[in-house]
């Protein structure tokens, strides 16, 4: 057994001298009338790992631990009001920040099963997903004349299955658009969809030395220049892999370059389709296989829309939304972590239900993640 209960334990594995640093930089407990930055985020992960849908189960699950709140910091439970006003108001910069300086600090500590590869380069999946919104509440999140939308522009890592950055916009904004926002490092690999063949987008990809894999429309219209030999033992799925020259008045300007069509036959569903690359050394079959991995990015944005609270929202304005998503992925992260170190092979969903049903329980977490179902010692019994 332990003197605090699971979620302080979690609380305390945030670094607080880097959180503070970054509190000084944004300027957000200037004003801050007794409800301090720290005590925001404190409530906000609460608000994540209880799965509270409004502001006041958020008021009265923090009251209800009155006597655990000094192990999280909290000199005294926010009321609703106050959490209300800060969401509106405190600036979603410091959460965002808050979320890739931890991801950082974790290291390889946070990470699901991802995908290695035989080659150095990072190798990322960029996708988004929509979250529908209210029209009429959420009057700044553009997306039809019935509906409102934000969405998530995610790069996510296959190594460590977690989101390297993530941008976040109304549901109007196309996702090539976005793209542009999304900061790819040089030298890493870029697997998208067909929402991202923008050859505008390639070509500043290109221009950064990263490199890019992604899905043309039927309509892409090239001249060939050279038909690359397949080896012996290629990849069965790879029909061509050829250098082509883009044509057409707009596509020939914005990617004036020779660039890589490869063909890939689906077996699964029996269709074929195309990728087009600017690497010219990985061979087609890793090509293919890099395409295919980019699923997992699926299998990210179910994970998260399943086990936490994002797909309604506590607050109406865009930072306060904001606010929620971010605080939903920190939350992923330190999760992420306690799984990386538990003996015992959890799956993701059944730890985070696990540790919700056990918020306020005072016992040893790296105890209780290594042996959850060993009863404890008959001496504790007997008391």
């Amino acid at each position: 057994m332990a003197k605090i209960t699971l979620f302080a334990q979690v609380i305390q594995m945030l670094p607080k001298d880097l959180i503070k640093s970054l509190v000084r930089k944004h300027g957000t407990d200037k004003h801050a009338k007794g409800f301090n930055t720290w005590s925001h985020l404190v409530s906000m992960i609460f608000c994540q790992f209880a799965d509270c849908v409004s502001l006041r189960e958020i008021s009265n699950g923090l009251h209800s631990a009155n006597g655990n709140l000094n192990h999280l910091g909290i000199p005294r439970a926010p009321s609703k009001s106050n959490l209300s006003y800060q969401n509106e108001k405190r600036s979603c910069g410091f959460f965002r920040d808050c979320y890739y300086t931890l991801l950082n600090y974790f290291g390889q500590q946070v990470r699901f099963t991802g995908r290695k590869f035989r080659f150095k380069n990072a190798v990322h999946a960029l996708d988004s997903t929509t979250i529908t919104l209210c029209a009429k509440v959420f009057d700044w999140a553009r997306y039809t004349h019935s509906k409102g939308a934000v969405k998530l522009h995610t790069l996510l890592n296959f190594e460590t299955l977690l989101p390297d950055f993530v941008h976040i916009t109304d549901g109007k904004t196309t996702d090539s658009k976005a793209a542009f926002s999304v900061v790819v490092k040089p030298g890493s690999i870029v697997v998208c969809d067909r929402g991202y063949f923008d050859t505008a987008l390639m070509n500043y990809w290109d221009s950064i030395k990263a490199f890019f894999v992604v899905r043309t429309r039927k309509n892409v219209l090239y001249n060939r220049i050279k038909e690359r030999d397949l080896p012996e033992k290629a990849h069965p799925e790879v029909l061509i892999d050829e250098i082509v020259r883009l044509t057409g008045k707009g596509p020939s300007r914005q990617y004036a370059k020779p660039i890589r069509r490869i063909a890939v036959y689906n077996a699964e569903h029996g269709y074929t389709f195309e990728l087009l690359t600017n690497n010219m050394k990985l061979a087609a079959g890793t090509i293919a296989d890099l395409y295919k991995a980019r699923w997992d990015i699926e299998t990210f944005f179910r994970i998260l829309k399943q086990n936490f609270h994002i797909k309604s929202f506590i607050g109406t304005s865009s930072n306060a939304v904001e606010i929620q998503i971010w605080t939903a992925l920190i939350t992923i992260l330190l999760l992420a972590a306690i799984k990386q170190q538990a003996k015992y092979k959890w799956h993701f969903s059944n730890l985070v239900s696990s540790l919700r049903l056990n918020t306020f329980t005072k016992i040893d977490l790296y105890v209780w993640i290594n042996e959850p179902f060993t009863p404890p010692p008959e001496e504790i019994l007997q008391t």
